[in-house]
């Protein structure tokens, strides 16, 4: 295997413990800072070539938000990696109990091409705060940004303990044949199920962050203008190429007339009279994804957008109406700059179709009334939800962020990402005095014996008080 090597050898480098102290993790953390910041201008010159990334939005996504990780995770480093007391029963009350944090020891982060830069280094952040060596593979599909990862990024990390691999499907393919000791996977479903089948060879613990189609309900009582702006900003952020942009808005046909000039106004806003034209819109990422995209505006009729580019990878920001749940845009998730509406009665029918698909990586739902809001969190199921916004909740590293079913397994961001990176090995440590103690568990054993453990051992359920 070409990658049996370069895994054997950060292996090495795992065993002999140098990645386990935390100024190894703080200095190597400090490094992915300096990355950031001397490297920001080569970061948004990569995006924008592979992708037409405005500055603005490469700047967020890319860098601001990667730093918000880091600073997070150098900010609570300390406390994160303490031993954890937890309680213990009578038997156990003179030992100490504690949950250590260890390392699991040689990970793979494969990134994908939307967010080339983000996606590979929050979760490269945790995995090296939580003390491990990483291989970690770009996504061939953006070029630019995958030659900076390989080429730059290196420079800045111990290369014992950190690699990067540039591969297609055929040499990912032959990667995934090694032994790790966790693989962190962001991509489709198609490919995260050949992944989760070359983990399961080895027993290895995986993390699948996937995708999915992400409900958008807008109901009859709101600020239309407002709706219409977020959801926009959502839809067509990164030229709509977002796992958890709203991939379809449910709402009545009342309120679908209000939104469009809402939309085609905020669009206007935005992009100006031809997003094409406009600095803060980019392209679809290559002509494979172009084409997938362009036939999808099949569906339904075009009410605001629609004109496409090929030689561009332009496709206008675009809303579609009259779309069936069984068009073929509501059978896959879009990836681009399109939204279509699809027109249900009210909120249990909106609820329902959601149900009827598998479990999206996020549901939103707009309302003035936030009962409304509440019954479509209460009564559906998704990675994430926000509510009265898109996008905002992936903002916060207090949030766990991670998909549930055919959305992915597993969540990071924050603390949760040093946790997905990190084994929690219970610990028992006990004196070896005290043998009298024991003697009641040993052979031959009595009822009275039994007894005796039992009330020494046995966690008792508490007691309901209710105050008349």
């Amino acid at each position: 295997n070409p990658y049996a090597g370069l895994v054997s050898r950060l292996r090495a480098a795992w065993l002999t413990g140098k990645t386990r102290p935390m100024q190894y993790r703080v200095a190597q953390l400090e490094a992915l800072g300096r990355f950031l910041g001397e490297k920001k201008q080569d970061i948004l010159e990569a995006t924008a070539a592979d992708m037409g990334k405005p500055p603005f939005e490469a700047e967020f996504s890319e860098i601001l938000l990667c730093r918000n990780e880091l600073h997070e995770t150098l900010n609570n480093l300390g406390t994160w990696m303490k031993d954890e007391h937890v309680d213990r029963n009578l038997v156990t009350q003179l030992d100490s109990a504690f949950i250590r944090k260890d390392p699991y020891g040689v990970v793979l982060i494969i990134a994908p091409w939307n967010y080339p830069i983000h996606l590979i280094l929050v979760p490269l952040i945790g995995a090296i705060a939580a003390g491990n060596c990483v291989i970690i593979k770009p996504s061939e599909m953006t070029k630019n940004s995958e030659r900076l990862v390989a080429e730059v990024l290196p420079t800045y990390l111990d290369n014992d303990c950190f690699a990067v691999v540039t591969a297609g499907v055929q040499e990912t393919t032959r990667l995934l044949e090694n032994k790790f000791d966790y693989i962190f996977f962001t991509g489709n479903p198609t490919v995260g199920r050949i992944v989760m089948t070359a983990a399961a060879k080895h027993l290895t613990p995986i993390t699948l962050e996937l995708g999915g189609k992400n409900p958008c309900y807008v109901s009859d009582t709101c600020d239309v203008q407002n709706v219409a702006r977020r959801v926009a900003w959502g839809r067509f952020f990164n030229a709509g190429q977002t796992c958890i942009a709203p991939d379809y808005v449910l709402c009545s046909v009342e309120m679908r007339e209000k939104l469009l000039p809402a939309l085609s106004k905020a669009i206007t806003e935005f992009y100006g009279p031809n997003p094409r034209e406009s600095p803060d819109f980019g392209r679809i990422v290559g002509d494979k994804h172009f084409q997938r995209v362009q036939k999808l505006l099949g569906s339904g009729h075009v009410a605001i957008g629609g004109q496409t580019d090929e030689k561009e990878r332009y496709i206008a920001p675009t809303v579609l109406v009259d779309v069936l749940p069984s068009d073929s845009i509501m059978q896959e998730e879009i990836f681009g700059p399109v939204l279509p509406i699809v027109t249900v009665a009210n909120v249990d029918e909106a609820i329902a179709l959601i149900n009827s698909h598998e479990q999206p990586l996020a549901v939103y739902a707009f309302s003035s009334d936030d009962k409304v809001v509440n019954q479509v969190l209460e009564r559906t199921s998704s990675g994430g939800f926000c509510g009265n916004d898109t996008l905002m909740h992936v903002t916060l590293t207090s949030l766990p962020f991670g998909g549930m079913g055919t959305s992915g397994l597993g969540m990071y961001h924050g603390k949760f990402t040093f946790d997905t990176f990190t084994h929690h090995r219970g610990c028992l440590h006990r004196s070896m005095g005290r043998e009298a103690l024991n003697a009641l568990r040993y052979p031959p054993y009595s009822q009275h014996k039994l007894g005796i453990v039992r009330a020494a051992s046995e966690v008792k359920r508490k007691g309901n008080c209710t105050l008349l």
